[in-house]
């Protein structure tokens, strides 16, 4: 059995993950901002109140983790803020920077500590991979 933390998992591809591996008998820790009904039915541990922009949040997800090794983490929050060339908004775009790009890297580098060697580091987005939104 191995322990998977992971981040954004209340809801969409992050939630189905948790779902499939604790089925599959793995070690689930769950995180998010909020969490759902469909994640607490599945009897995981789960982390609210993380916010992988908020260097308070990830310290305290450090805490609480305490000693525990984790041997994938599977990096999936983020947010999809609609612009086009009609309607450029520059701080969307430096938001969904922070929270797509820059703040997944520096997550993963404030957790290096808490993975097992050797451990695997997915980063995903779930918008490229949505079914519904595939315009």
């Amino acid at each position: 059995m191995s322990t998977y933390l992971i981040i954004g998992a209340n809801r969409g591809i992050g939630l189905e993950l948790a779902s499939q591996l604790k089925d599959r008998g793995e070690d689930v820790i769950a995180t998010c901002k909020f969490t759902s009904s469909d994640l607490d039915s599945l009897s995981v541990r789960v982390e609210t109140g993380i916010d992988i922009t908020s260097g308070d949040a990830v310290i305290k997800l450090r805490e609480n983790l305490k000693d525990t090794k984790v041997d994938v983490l599977i990096q999936n929050a983020g947010i999809a803020e609609f612009n086009s060339l009609s309607n450029l908004d520059p701080q969307s775009i430096l938001n969904q920077f922070e929270v797509n790009a820059l703040s997944p890297l520096c997550f993963v580098q404030s957790m290096i500590n808490k993975l097992r060697q050797p451990a695997k580091i997915a980063l995903i987005s779930s918008r490229m991979g949505s079914i519904e939104d595939n315009s």
